[in-house]
C-alpha cells in the first residue's frame, strides 16, 4: 500500500476545544515530518473530548466547534487528518469524522451505530448516520468508521461495497480488563468479512470514571495484528501495514494486572492535575487498601505531591502505626500522625444523654471511622487537595464501608476493583519496587474497629466474596445460575441482598474509574427502592 499512516494515540481534555486543536496541529506536524506520512488518524470526538455528555447541550457549542474546525483547516498542512467531533445540522448532532487539511473539509462521516448501555448513552444526544464515506488519500481508498460501527458488520461491508481499501475506525474506548482481548477478536472478524486492513486509533488517558488505554493496533486483510500502540503511552506511531508485526503486536502489554495498574495511576494523574489539585491527602491505615492508594497516588502524582495521614483509635494494632508509618518512608511522601479519640470521645460525650440505656454497636465503630473523615476533609479543605478515598469494590458491593467515613473523598481510585485484585496489584507493585511493607500484604484485613476485628467476622472469605460478586453483578446472573455453579445458597443470597440494600450508599460515593466490564454508577444503573428478589 503506497499510503503512509500514523496513527495519534493522544490524551484530549473534555470540552478544551482550542488546547485539543494544539494537541492535534503539533500530532499532524509530527506525523508528517517525522514519520513521512500522507495520512494522520486521531480518536473519536477528538476536537471536544470524550464523553461530552451534556456539554453538547450548551448554546455556544455549535459555533465553537466550528471555529476549531476552522482551525484545523487551515493549521494542518501537508497532510490529511481524520479528526472526531461532534456535527451540528440544525436541531441534530452527529458523532462525525472528518478528513480536514490544507484549507479544507475533504470527507464527512457520520456515525452508524450508537451505543446506549454500560457507560455509553449515546441516543441522548446523536442522530444515527446511514451511508458509507470514501475518500481518495495518496491514492488509497479510505473507508471510515467510529468506535461501535466496527463491533458490527453493517458499516463495514457499506465501505467495502463504496470501494474502500482501507478501513479506518476512529475511537474513544475505555478500559476494562477485558477489552483488549475483544479488540482483537472484533477486528479480526471485521478484517476477514471484508477482506480489509482496518486501523483503529483510540485516546489514552483518565476523564471522570473512564480511563481510556490507547491500545490503537492496525491488522491486514487476513485479520492478522500488524501494529500495535504500548497501552497508556501518548504517542504519534508510523503504521506500517505491509511490514512485519511489531513488537508490540508481539504482546508486550499481555500482563493484565500491569495494565490496570497504569490505569489507575493514569486516572489519578488526570483527575488531579486537570482539576488543579496541588496533591492529594489520604488515610493511611496501615491496611492494604489504603497501602496501595498510597502506592498510585504516588506514582501518579510523585511522592511530593502525596500527604499520608494515620489517625489511629484504642483499637489500631501497634503494627499498623509501624507498617503505616514505614510505608510512607518508603514512598519518600509525607506522613502524619492524628489519634483520633480525643475527637470519638467528645462525640461519644455529645450524645451519651441520648443514647443512654442503649448497648454499643455498629454506631460506636461508625463514629470512629466518621471522625476520620471530618479530619481529613479538614484537611482537604484547607490545604486544597484531593482526598483520596480508599475503598475497594468488593466493600462498595456489600456496604462494608461508612457512609460520611472512610467513603469521604473527591476520588476513589480502587471502587471498582476487588480485594482480591488489591493484592494482586500490591505484590504487582512490589515486584517493581518495594513500597509496601510485606506484612501488610499477609495479615489478615481489619477495619480494626472494635478488638481483635477481622473482616472475616462480618464478611465470607475474599475469594468466594468476589467469585459471587463477580457473578451477580458483571455477569447479572440469577441465584439459581450462581448457585448451580457450585456456591451454598443461603451464603449467595445473602450477598446478593447486601449487594441490593447497599445501593442507596454507592450512589453517596465519590467517583473511581472503571476498570471491569460493569463499575457500579455509570455502567451500572439500579433503583435504590426495588424489589428484585433473586433474579
Amino acid at each position: 500500500m503506497s499510503l503512509k499512516l500514523a496513527a495519534a494515540q493522544i490524551n484530549l481534555w473534555v470540552g478544551d476545544i482550542p488546547g485539543n486543536v494544539d494537541r492535534m496541529v503539533a500530532a499532524a506536524a509530527a506525523a508528517r515530518d517525522e514519520h513521512g506520512a500522507d495520512l494522520v488518524v486521531f480518536p473519536e470526538l477528538s476536537l471536544i473530548g470524550y464523553p461530552p455528555d451534556d456539554l453538547l447541550l450548551r448554546s455556544g457549542m455549535p459555533a465553537a466547534v466550528a471555529a476549531g474546525v476552522a482551525r484545523l483547516e487551515q493549521e494542518i498542512r501537508g497532510i490529511r487528518a481524520v479528526v472526531g467531533l461532534p456535527e451540528f445540522d440544525g436541531e441534530r448532532i452527529y458523532n462525525a469524522a472528518f478528513v480536514v487539511g490544507d484549507g479544507a473539509t475533504h470527507a464527512r462521516y457520520r456515525k452508524q451505530c450508537l451505543p446506549s448501555y454500560g457507560v455509553f448513552d449515546e441516543h441522548r444526544h446523536y442522530t444515527a448516520g446511514d451511508r458509507a464515506c470514501v475518500v481518495d488519500i495518496a491514492g488509497t481508498r479510505v473507508g471510515l468508521s467510529i468506535c461501535e460501527d466496527i463491533w458490527f458488520e453493517a458499516p463495514a461491508r457499506r465501505a467495502a461495497e463504496a470501494g474502500a481499501e482501507l478501513l479506518v475506525n476512529i475511537n474513544a474506548s475505555p478500559f476494562d480488563t477485558g477489552k483488549s482481548a475483544q479488540r482483537e477478536r472484533t477486528l479480526a472478524t471485521r478484517a476477514r468479512e471484508t477482506g480489509l486492513p482496518i486501523v483503529y486509533v483510540n485516546c489514552v488517558g483518565g476523564q471522570d470514571e473512564l480511563v481510556f488505554d490507547g491500545d490503537s493496533r492496525a491488522v491486514d486483510g487476513q485479520g492478522r495484528t500488524r501494529f500495535r500502540a504500548e497501552a497508556f503511552r501518548e504517542r504519534v506511531y508510523a503504521v506500517d501495514l505491509d511490514g512485519e508485526p511489531s513488537a508490540a503486536a508481539a504482546g508486550s502489554d499481555a500482563d493484565p494486572v500491569a495494565r490496570t495498574y497504569r490505569g489507575l495511576v493514569t486516572a489519578i494523574r488526570d483527575y488531579g492535575d486537570r482539576n488543579g489539585f496541588p496533591g492529594a491527602v489520604l488515610g493511611l491505615s496501615g491496611g492494604i487498601d489504603s497501602a496501595l492508594v498510597a502506592a498510585l497516588a504516588c506514582d501518579a502524582l510523585g511522592p511530593e505531591r502525596v500527604w499520608t495521614v494515620s489517625l489511629p483509635s484504642r483499637y489500631t494494632a501497634g503494627m499498623s502505626n509501624d507498617d503505616a508509618q514505614e510505608q510512607a518512608e518508603l514512598l519518600g511522601c509525607r506522613y502524619d500522625r492524628i489519634p483520633i479519640e480525643p475527637s470519638v470521645a467528645a462525640v461519644s460525650e455529645s450524645l451519651s444523654g441520648l443514647f443512654a440505656g442503649r448497648e454499643p454497636d455498629l454506631t460506636e465503630e461508625n463514629l470512629q471511622s466518621r471522625c476520620r473523615g471530618l479530619m481529613l476533609m479538614a484537611l482537604s479543605n484547607k490545604f486544597g487537595h484531593l482526598l483520596l478515598a480508599t475503598g475497594n469494590k468488593s466493600e462498595m458491593a456489600v456496604g462494608y464501608a461508612t457512609l460520611y467515613g472512610d467513603m469521604a473523598g473527591g476520588f476513589a481510585p480502587i471502587k471498582d476493583v476487588y480485594k482480591t485484585t488489591v493484592y494482586e496489584l500490591a505484590r504487582y507493585r512490589n515486584d517493581i519496587g518495594r513500597v509496601i511493607p510485606e506484612r501488610v500484604i499477609t495479615r489478615p484485613p481489619s477495619a480494626e474497629l472494635r478488638d481483635d476485628q477481622q473482616d472475616s467476622d462480618s464478611l465470607p472469605d475474599y475469594a468466594l466474596l468476589d467469585a459471587v460478586l463477580s457473578a451477580y453483578v458483571e455477569e447479572q446472573c440469577s441465584i439459581d445460575q450462581i448457585v448451580a455453579r457450585g456456591y451454598d445458597a443461603a451464603e449467595v443470597r445473602r450477598i446478593a441482598a447486601l449487594v441490593r440494600r447497599s445501593e442507596y450508599k454507592r450512589r453517596q460515593a465519590p467517583p473511581g474509574p472503571k476498570i471491569t466490564a460493569r463499575a457500579f454508577g455509570r455502567d451500572r444503573r439500579y433503583p435504590i427502592t426495588a424489589v428484585y428478589g433473586d433474579l
